[in-house]
């Protein structure tokens, strides 16, 4: 079953960003990852607050993407994340193939 992986991010440094975004992206691919979604216009249409900016990543299953996420190789992207951006970060389970 499919997993996603949800980030809303407001971003401090725009140079740590783009090398957290380097990194993060090979990682993730590393993984079977892969972007749905990365930071394009969002639209609020109902309840607030406004969204930040929304990054949304495909996995092919809930616990590849926790190896992804304690992984040595995103473990280097979060070493930069710390001065890049503030995010909250999601996990959700796809539906099941039926």
């Amino acid at each position: 079953m499919t997993a996603y992986v949800i980030s809303e991010v407001e971003v401090w440094d725009a140079h740590a960003i783009e090398r957290y975004r380097t990194l993060a992206a090979q990682s993730i691919a590393l993984y079977g990852g892969r972007y749905l979604a990365r930071g394009g216009a969002a639209e609020l249409v109902e309840g607030g607050p406004p969204p930040k900016a929304l990054v949304i990543v495909e996995f092919p299953s809930m616990q590849r993407a926790h190896e992804w996420y304690a992984s040595k190789e995103y473990g280097e992207a979060l070493k930069v994340r710390r001065t890049a951006l503030e995010r909250r970060l999601i996990f959700v389970e796809g539906l099941p193939v039926v």
